[in-house]
């Protein structure tokens, strides 16, 4: 059992909404929270490629395309989201296609996106966190060790870092989870391993013009392409037309080796046979890790004699809202009273 005049902090691994909303949870508790990501910044997979080149100056959402919200406490989250100015919610006019005939999607569902970019949100949870928080990025974390004066972290860029923590809690992808778990917690090694993450590949096209298609976004149920999208049709969107392409996830885990040229001339392909036309130009992303399939519903995995746990998307149903409820079941858990 640790025992320290002064709390040690908790360290949160991984920037995405899944630890974003962990760490708001345990600093609204009182605890001192270090949050670290391998990337320049947060967000994980609710990700926004900005770049220019010879078409100018342009952006595109190329993971989570929108996300819904059906849990009380995520909507509430979400209007607050709305007030400042993050997120608003995408009416855009769907279809679907089932390879044959084309028909339009009339659900009522609410879709909501990150505003003026789908990364919105978690920069502004992160601008929030307030003290006492510290997040770090470009960090990766490699290994954990668990000794009588806390928990230590070693990471691929800094080494061992100094601050000891009380507990660690890793929102990231199954698959980097388990290798870091193995030494330390088998049990959390092996749930992690039982999770089936698929990768995806996307495809952001950019046009002079707008493309005179019916609708802002279509699901493709044939052939290798699954979702197309407007994506410059979202809300807080500006500058030139842009376009998403996502494979299938069995097209994807196909092709996850293949050369991003050889990935763009099959899905441009598979646009071009829905009446998409050529684009300006044309950056494809690879997703290794893009969904779980089929997602596991425990929520969160927690080990208090150990002061271990894991959230993310993948623990609970897949998706956004299921990223935020699982950090915020995983930092319930650390809360409650041994």
């Amino acid at each position: 059992m640790i025992s320290t005049a002064t709390p040690l902090p908790i360290a949160v691994v991984g920037a995405g909404l899944a630890g974003l909303s962990c760490a708001q949870a345990l600093l609204q508790a009182g605890h001192t929270v270090h949050v670290f990501d391998k990337s320049r910044g947060p967000s994980g997979r609710m990700s926004t490629r900005r770049a220019e080149d010879e078409s100018g100056p342009w952006q595109c959402d190329h993971g989570a395309q929108y996300f819904t919200a059906r849990d009380p406490a995520f909507r509430a989250e979400v209007a607050r989201w709305q007030q400042a100015g993050v997120a608003a919610l995408w009416n855009a006019r769907l279809a679907s296609f089932d390879g044959n005939a084309w028909s339009a999607s009339a659900t009522p569902l609410e879709r909501f996106v990150g505003t003026p970019r789908m990364t919105s949100p978690a920069a502004w949870l992160v601008q929030h966190l307030g003290e006492p928080a510290l997040a770090q990025w470009q960090t990766t974390i490699q290994r954990l060790d668990h000794t009588e004066a806390g928990w230590s972290i070693t990471s691929a860029e800094h080494g061992l870092h100094s601050p000891r923590y009380s507990a660690v809690l890793l929102a990231v992808p199954a698959p980097q989870a388990a290798p870091l778990l193995a030494p330390v917690a088998p049990a959390g090694a092996a749930m992690a391993a039982s999770a089936r993450m698929r990768g995806s590949w996307a495809l952001m096209l950019r046009y002079a013009s707008p493309v005179a298609l019916p609708w802002e976004g279509a699901f493709i149920n044939a052939g290798p392409l699954r979702w197309v999208a407007r994506d410059s049709s979202k809300p807080g969107r500006s500058g030139q037309e842009t376009w998403l392409l996502h494979a299938s996830p069995e097209w994807s885990e196909a092709h996850i080796e293949d050369s991003a040229e050889s990935v763009m001339t099959a899905l441009l392909a598979a646009f071009a046979a829905l009446g998409g036309p050529a684009p300006l130009a044309a950056t494809a992303h690879r997703w290794r890790y893009a969904d779980t399939e089929p997602a596991l519903t425990q929520g969160s995995w927690w080990d208090a004699q150990l002061r271990l746990g894991l959230c993310g998307d993948w623990l609970h149903g897949g998706k956004v809202e299921g990223a935020w409820l699982s950090g915020r079941a995983l930092a319930q858990q650390v809360l409650r009273p041994a």
